[in-house]
């Protein structure tokens, strides 16, 4: 499916819609999720939690998102969380010259350019406006947090843009408190919060955001330590700065210098287990190598983590070797000690960083899932992630099967995201199921009434089968139920 027909779907089914849709001229950039996207987005986020916090024995936060100004003096982002923007001499109209110039040429635009750099771009690959057809130029800066005043003196602080610095101020007092010894994990799962310039792409572009982010802290001594080796035969692709592709093990990719230690090899081999397990194919994952032009101020060596949907490869997860940058800045800004006890030495821990976007990774499950033949229409999720887990169905209004369907969903809505319908024809109805990606649904027809059995039916196969009713919440359970989570590797 195209990205405009998930966009339709998902306003149609009420899994995400714009903000404040009654009023004209709501500034774009915000969505709201409906109950069908809520759900999901619920469960992919506890999907994560058990294949990737839980999995490697990480910390848990959830810190404010407003923030005082000198954590951002700290962090940098003040002075380079910045984008290019243009705006159109004639109409007034507002772009990113960046994103302007890889729509007209087909090819990615290097980060780091001066703004006169950008209108060079501009002037050759022949980009216009694309409200008056006007010519573009004098590109400039825009910093892109949202900033507030914290009561009556107003005094300034800012609406976070990633969740990570949380995690980063916070990490003495979370490393005494809990015991921890490195290397450690620290998740955060919470929004934040972009000025976007010019949003755009429903889930995938938004100015208030999901996160679900993941900073490690490790003595960079260590970062090659055997207790990595576990994930040195999992083979990935990449995409190399030089524009070609490779798959290899992470052991290649280390020997090789793709990545800088077994300990950022196995925290990729991590990220991409999720999706594995949230149901993206694995020949359409691929982590992007940028080069230094590309990376984010903070960053040694990165990788985006990108999923190839209907209109090309789309990031999902920012993987970032940050150094002593964060701990450092932190440190030198507000005058704590930021080192911990390794085994004896004194150190600023480095961090390696997961940073993913749960909003663009629930767009990419939906179009990712979605298939069918002639007009039947599947959203296949993996059972564990569907909205809806179970509808309900009498075969007909009459002779007491309504009566039966609903006390057999007033039972299963006790332990289910359950949903019943006795709209329309049976076919109809398991079509619409089928739409919402509901991955069982219950029929109860005139044999419910003598044996106490109703017709299970499978989405993706349209199997179905006669189960009895008291065995039926067993059977839905090894359904919906998520994978187990895996063993912890030794030493971890």
């Amino acid at each position: 499916m195209s990205f405009d027909e998930i966009v339709r779907l998902g306003q149609q089914r009420g899994f995400f819609f714009k903000t404040a849709e009654s009023y004209p001229n709501t500034p774009a950039g915000f969505l709201d999720y409906g109950p069908q996207g809520v759900a999901l987005k619920n469960r992919v986020v506890e999907l994560w939690r058990r294949s990737v916090v839980k999995r490697d024995g990480m910390l848990e936060i959830d810190g404010a998102e407003i923030l005082p100004r000198a954590v951002f003096e700290a962090s940098g982002h003040l002075e380079s969380f910045t984008d290019p923007f243009v705006k159109c001499a004639k109409c007034g109209s507002v772009f990113r010259p960046d994103k302007l110039i890889e729509e007209k040429t087909g090819e990615a635009v290097p980060e780091k350019l001066t703004d006169s750099e950008y209108d060079q771009l501009m002037e050759r690959s022949g980009v216009k406006c694309l409200r008056c057809g006007s010519r573009l130029f004098g590109t400039s800066r825009f910093n892109m947090m949202f900033k507030v005043g914290i009561g009556p003196s107003q005094e300034e602080a800012y609406l976070r843009p990633e969740t990570c610095q949380s995690i980063f101020v916070d990490f003495p007092l979370l490393f005494k408190t809990q015991r921890a010894k490195l290397p450690v994990g620290v998740a955060q799962v919470g929004r934040s919060f972009r000025n976007e310039i010019a949003p755009r792409q429903a889930l995938i572009r938004l100015r208030e955001l999901n996160q679900a982010e993941v900073e490690v802290f490790f003595n960079p001594k260590r970062a090659d330590d055997d207790r990595f080796d576990g994930a040195l035969g999992k083979s990935l692709a990449f995409r190399l700065p030089d524009g070609t592709d490779a798959r290899m093990t992470l052991a290649e990719a280390r020997e090789k210098g793709v990545v800088p230690s077994k300990l950022a090899g196995h925290y990729l081999a991590l990220i991409a287990g999720f999706y594995e397990e949230a149901g993206i194919r694995e020949d359409s994952v691929r982590f992007r190598v940028l080069a230094e032009e590309d990376r984010a101020f903070y960053s040694k060596a990165a990788y985006d983590l990108e999923v190839k949907l209907s209109w090309g490869w789309v990031e999902l997860v920012a993987c970032n070797y940050r150094g002593d940058y964060d701990l450092g800045g932190h440190a030198r800004v507000s005058g704590s000690n930021f080192t911990v006890d390794d085994e004896g030495e004194k150190v600023l821990p480095h961090v390696f960083e997961l940073s993913l976007g749960i909003d663009r990774s629930v767009f990419a499950l939906m179009e990712s899932s979605m298939g069918g033949e002639g007009e039947r229409r599947v959203m296949a999720l993996r059972p564990y992630l569907s909205p809806t887990q179970v509808c309900v169905f009498p075969l007909v209004n009459k002779d007491g099967l309504q009566e039966a369907a609903k006390g057999i969903f007033e039972e299963l809505r006790e332990s289910f995201d359950a949903f019943y319908d006795e709209s329309g024809g049976i076919g109809r109805r398991y079509a619409r199921a089928d739409e919402a990606g509901v991955p069982a649904c219950v029929t109860v027809d005139y044999d419910t009434l003598k044996d106490g059995t109703v017709t299970l039916r499978d989405r993706d196969t349209r199997a179905q089968e006669r189960v009895s009713v008291a065995v039926l919440k067993g059977r839905l359970a090894s359904i919906t139920s998520y994978p187990p989570i895996g063993k912890r590797k030794p030493g971890r």
